[in-house]
């Protein structure tokens, strides 16, 4: 072979070494992209009540290390259109600032709901009328806004999150003005924004404000105001999903675990996910399935009076299934109703982050 030759095969091999060198690493790039694009991070906050703080903290103990926030559901409304704080919420505030902070929980935020609760003590839920008054004015709005930030300040929260519902639709252009306000008033003393979204609010026509983060609750598909099902499904998750894509800025969207247990006679009444897993464990005939249109559990059981009961319910699997379909539609901010009473297996996964 003349020297030639020698030259020619030498460059051959060069070439065809320098070709598979590229190959491989263009199929490492492209299997580190898809990765990327299966695996991103998840954002994971959750909230705590005043009805049921000390196993709200309890739960927080153990997965504080994987929340990046944390909602305290702490302030309500008097008969006079102020913000109130339950007896229980005034114990367990230092309680919950000082597992958060010890667990490594970034911020604490403080979210305000329209209950009210009246002097004889007795409550009316997301009363409209709170909205309607605080908005009669440009008056009533600064004053509520000043009243947030005093409440936000004087307890040392991180930023706010309003959960008004069952707005009428007459307040909902100055209810999105007033957002806006709210938000340039938390935004100059560097807190955050959250505004809570019910499944049945008009986004699409709403002039939303740029700045705040949207909470869309995915769940309420069944409960006390239906028949037996599951508190979300697949379909439900993916069509508000698709729905979200007009909100301005980041949006997370919120899964509640536990479910409702409803009689026979009509009675329905709302479970934590521990106390319906015991409802199962003490029913000797009850057989659990899993409903593959949203992945939550089901079971029939009868009580002492033999009254038939049906209990649906959304466990650590349930909460996986319904991640990876917010994944799946773009969203990785995921909120939690709520801490207090989960199973053991849902909090592992919540510790390892495995779903």
């Amino acid at each position: 072979m003349t020297r030639r030759w020698v030259y020619i095969m030498a460059a051959v091999i060069i070439v065809i070494i320098a070709g598979i060198i590229w190959f491989y690493r263009q199929e490492n790039e492209e299997q580190t992209i898809r990765a990327v694009d299966v695996e991103q991070d998840l954002e994971m906050s959750a909230w705590v009540v005043d009805w049921k703080w000390e196993s709200g903290v309890a739960d927080l103990q153990q997965i504080s290390r994987n929340l990046d926030r944390l909602q305290a559901f702490a302030a309500y409304f008097d008969s006079e259109n102020h913000l109130y704080f339950t007896d229980d919420m005034h114990k367990a505030l230092p309680h919950i600032f000082q597992t958060a902070r010890i667990g490594g929980v970034k911020y604490v935020d403080l979210t305000i709901v329209n209950d009210r609760w009246n002097p004889d003590g007795t409550a009316v839920q997301k009363d409209p009328g709170i909205v309607s008054r605080i908005l009669a004015t440009r008056e009533s709005q600064e004053q509520h806004i000043e009243e947030i930030i005093d409440t936000v300040e004087r307890y040392g929260f991180d930023g706010v999150e309003m959960d008004f519902e069952k707005i009428g639709d007459a307040d909902w252009e100055k209810l999105c003005i007033f957002y806006a306000k709210l938000y340039e008033r938390l935004h100059a003393k560097e807190k955050s924004l959250r505004v809570i979204l019910e499944p049945r609010t008009p986004i699409e026509r709403l002039a939303l404000p740029e700045g705040p983060v949207y909470v869309m609750m995915a769940y309420n598909l069944f409960g006390s105001h239906s028949g037996p099902g599951p508190k979300a499904d697949h379909a439900f998750i993916r069509k508000l999903a698709s729905r979200m894509k007009v909100l301005p800025g980041e949006a997370a969207i919120a899964f509640s675990v536990g479910g409702f247990d409803w009689t026979d006679g009509g009675k329905v009444t709302s479970l934590t996910e521990k106390q319906a897993a015991e409802l199962l464990r003490q029913s000797s005939t009850a057989v659990p399935m899993r409903d593959k249109a949203s992945g939550s559990l089901y079971f029939s059981y009868k009580d002492k009076e033999g009254l038939k009961h049906t209990v649906w319910y959304a466990d650590g699997e349930t909460i996986s299934q319904w991640i990876h379909i917010a994944q799946q539609s773009g969203y990785d901010n995921i909120v939690l109703w709520r801490l207090g009473e989960f199973e053991q297996g849902t909090l592992n996964k919540l510790k390892k982050n495995h779903f």
